[in-house]
């Protein structure tokens, strides 16, 4: 495991890290994704849907494709997709009381907005533990796993990825935190631990609470 005092900094992705992906929260943005791309691009359902993947998966945000090949506005989507019910959220002392335990700047990492992190993290219980919550905005719209979004971070807050942990869900965006350093920890809850680890990967757990309490 990783010796507290080895650490200066935490860094934790939001959506499928800070909450478990069973709230289907990510599930309801998405759809939301796929109504407005229909609406902007003038296509149907089926046709949204393969943009919304497709941008997805060539630069790491349905929003920059749509920023860079239909010219929209940034706040426009991010306000109208994250207009979505908490309430399949439920408060998390526990995690609350481990976050607030972990001595150092601890970070919010998101390619989401900054005003959703805002609310997901208070309905979590957890407002007020963060440094500050680092959205795709204060990247200049540069989406993880760009190195650019990981740029930004590390200028801004004066960070040592050598000395910083970063917890995220997806294996892609640690690969990129890996290059540049970063002790990195894969959050997701169908790993198990006879699983071998991708050489970028140093550490893996199904669940942030349990990796948390080894700490």
């Amino acid at each position: 495991m990783i010796p507290r005092r080895d650490v200066d900094a935490w860094v934790f992705d939001l959506d499928n890290t800070l909450y478990p992906t069973g709230a289907t929260i990510y599930d309801h943005i998405g759809a939301r994704m796929t109504d407005y791309i229909a609406r902007i691009a003038d296509v149907d359902a089926d046709t949204a849907l393969d943009l919304r993947e497709a941008y997805f998966e060539r630069y790491g945000a349905t929003l920059s494709g749509l920023m860079k090949h239909h010219g929209v506005d940034g706040r426009d989507f991010l306000d109208y997709v994250h207009d979505v019910d908490l309430s399949v959220v439920d408060p998390d002392p526990e995690l609350a009381d481990l976050i607030a335990r972990l001595e150092g700047p601890r970070l919010v990492f998101t390619n989401g907005a900054r005003a959703y992190a805002e609310r997901i993290t208070a309905r979590l219980g957890l407002g007020g533990l963060f440094h500050d919550l680092f959205d795709i905005e204060a990247a200049g719209f540069v989406p993880k796993p760009q190195r650019g979004a990981f740029d930004a971070l590390i200028a801004r807050h004066r960070i040592d990825p050598a000395r910083t942990v970063l917890f995220e869900d997806s294996a892609r965006n640690l690969e990129t935190a890996h290059t540049l350093g970063f002790r990195t920890v894969l959050i997701d809850p169908e790993w198990t631990a006879d699983q071998t680890l991708e050489e970028h990967i140093h550490h893996a757990s199904d669940c942030l609470k349990a990796f948390l309490r080894s700490l």
